[in-house]
């Protein structure tokens, strides 16, 4: 008899690469989007998996509909990528932000509790709950001194999960990712932005490419391969958290000189503007992917340029 999974956030570049992978393990995968806003399905078209995942509207701030869903359902695992996700955003709507990044899980796992403590759950937790931290790298185990609105709510939703574990017994496992990008990524984020860009430099439809802060340093990743650490995360018998990474960080300014240099842009094209500034700013992050490595037998080798090399390729080939 085949599994079933919900995934919310099913139309970002994570839900439609782990709707792929569930569905190559025989899983009936049931995808969940807001009721009123238009269905944004081009990740899972790009995929080939759009007929293959069922759609269903949730709301994950009312209780009732995920217990609505649960009852029809009876899902064996779920996978809670749904969040209000960009940083930038969360300056400009903090008290939204935290809103639905924290009552959302806080309704999942109550629904859970309820319904069926059987299902297995899986947070997507972040690298950004670490904030300003005082040793490198980041372990299971460092301190949280989370930076910004998207941080705190996570941070939140994060010990949330953890209390509901560990006082119910219940499986929750908490992947905390670090940048991860593929082609799949939205345009508001930075690495998809700078091959966007680039690309248009390098074809003379753009003159400059406009950055805020590129001297900061951040872990990146490949998301197809990250994908595949959640899905394992819910097949171990004991469940906890786990730091999904490579392992080593980048200066932003770096990234966007390779990817320069690949198209033959001069380094002049890129440009700083203070408006793009955050109001604070994590100088340094990379993280300790060995827990993940041993535990869960995830294989991941690829360097970060490797990754680039990967992102550019594959935005060549489909720039119309």
């Amino acid at each position: 008899m085949k599994k079933t999974a919900i995934i919310s956030g099913i139309t970002g570049q994570d839900g439609a690469y782990l709707a792929q992978l569930l569905l190559q393990n025989q899983y009936r995968v049931i995808g969940l989007t807001r009721e009123n806003q238009p269905r944004n399905t081009s990740g899972l078209e790009y995929l080939d998996i759009d007929e293959s995942v069922e759609l269903v509207d949730c709301n994950l701030l009312h209780k009732d509909e995920i217990v609505a869903l649960f009852e029809k359902y009876k899902p064996n695992e779920f996978y809670n990528l749904a969040a209000q996700s960009s940083v930038y955003q969360s300056f400009k709507h903090p008290i939204a932000t935290f809103q639905f990044n924290t009552i959302s899980v806080f309704n999942l796992l109550e629904s859970i509790k309820t319904i069926d403590p059987k299902i297995r759950l899986y947070q997507a937790s972040s690298s950004e709950m670490y904030g300003r931290v005082n040793n490198l790298p980041i372990t299971e185990n460092s301190v949280l001194h989370p930076l910004s609105p998207y941080a705190i709510s996570k941070a939140a939703a994060h010990f949330t999960c953890i209390h509901y574990r560990e006082s119910y017994d219940m499986h929750v496992s908490c992947g905390v990712l670090f940048n991860h990008e593929s082609y799949l990524r939205q345009p508001t984020f930075f690495v998809k932005k700078i091959l966007r860009e680039s690309i248009k430099i390098s074809k003379g439809e753009q003159e400059v490419l406009w950055v805020g802060n590129i001297d900061v340093k951040r872990d990146f990743g490949y998301a197809p391969h990250y994908v595949e650490a959640m899905f394992l995360m819910l097949q171990q018998p004991i469940p906890t958290d786990y730091l999904i990474c490579s392992g080593e960080s980048i200066t932003l300014r770096a990234i966007v000189y390779y990817i320069f240099d690949k198209l033959g842009i001069p380094h002049s094209a890129c440009q700083v503007s203070d408006e793009l500034y955050r109001p604070s700013e994590i100088e340094d992050m990379y993280g300790d992917n060995t827990k993940a490595k041993s535990e869960l037998n995830w294989q991941y080798k690829l360097t970060i340029f490797d990754t680039l090399d990967l992102l550019l390729a594959e935005e060549l080939k489909n720039d119309k």
